[in-house]
């Protein structure tokens, strides 16, 4: 079974936990650390021969373009994951088309990539926003993984579908992938990635890729972060909660993408579900 790999790249300034304490404005004033951590990233995924989806922030792109460039050389996908990494359900619908033209023109413009799946910042398409997947198709992407059927204090819509799906919307179909998930009676627990990876015991994850692989027979798709690797990283979040949320396990990170990338097969989110959803798409 191929899973999809995904990687959002945002600096260590960009998580919701760093943003309660610092302002954009401030972003440009901080010492990038986006290259080296994606380098490792790179030479991680070539180690294991694993082709990934990098969702890129448009903001990245416009500061360090050279990072983008390089993701794009290596043959990676490119996606995109916003321009400036605030929660969709704080946008009018005006502010986010612009948010997502400037974020598509930045990565344009670093890589001569033109991307066309998009994920929100912090899976922030939630009920109060679906407006946002309208706006999506209109410009001009095909596949979108920002929908998380969970109830977190920041985002998730409790009862979507955890298996890929296509959602109607009147300017036409857009294919959403959630993150993986799986089902343990009534409840709906997040196996993904990301600070759950990160936080929980490797075991935690593997038995729930293998769950959804081998009992519901279909991949997952599973992200994380390039900052999630850097523990020499400056510790921005206030609060003994953001703390813990952004910086637990990050000198362990790298280990268990090592071993996640060793025991279980992966690729980009096209590879993985064209074909399905060429075939979904075909059905509606």
């Amino acid at each position: 079974m191929i899973n999809a790999l995904s990687i959002d790249v945002e600096e260590y300034f960009h998580p919701a936990e760093v943003q309660r304490s610092l302002s954009m404005e401030s972003w440009a004033s901080l010492p990038s650390r986006i290259g080296a951590q994606t380098d490792r990233i790179l030479e991680l995924l070539d180690r294991h021969s694993v082709s990934a989806t990098f969702f890129i922030l448009g903001w990245v792109a416009e500061h360090t373009p050279g990072v983008v460039r390089r993701i794009a050389r290596a043959g990676h996908e490119i996606g995109c994951h916003s321009y400036a990494h605030q929660p969709i359900y704080r946008l009018t619908p005006a502010q986010f088309r612009q948010d997502t033209v400037r974020a598509v023109r930045a990565i344009e413009e670093a890589c001569g990539v033109t991307p066309r799946v998009y994920r929100a910042p912090n899976y922030s398409i939630t009920t109060e926003c679906l407006w946002a997947l309208e706006i999506l198709v209109e410009c001009g992407f095909e596949c979108d993984s920002s929908i998380v059927p969970i109830t977190h204090d920041r985002c998730g819509i409790p009862g979507f579908s955890r298996e890929p799906t296509v959602l109607q919307t009147r300017s036409g179909n857009l294919f959403e992938v959630p993150v993986a998930t799986i089902a343990m009676g009534k409840a709906v627990i997040p196996v993904g990635g990301g600070a759950y990876l990160r936080v929980l015991p490797y075991r935690y994850t593997a038995a729930g890729i293998r769950r959804v692989n081998v009992e519901e027979q279909r991949p997952v798709c599973m992200y994380f972060h390039p900052w999630e690797i850097d523990a020499e990283q400056p510790r921005l979040a206030s609060g003994r909660i953001s703390r813990m949320r952004t910086y637990t396990g990050l000198s362990r990170m790298e280990k268990k993408l090592d071993r996640l990338l060793g025991e279980f097969e992966f690729s980009t989110l096209r590879a993985v579900y064209s074909q399905l959803a060429a075939a979904a798409i075909a059905r509606v």
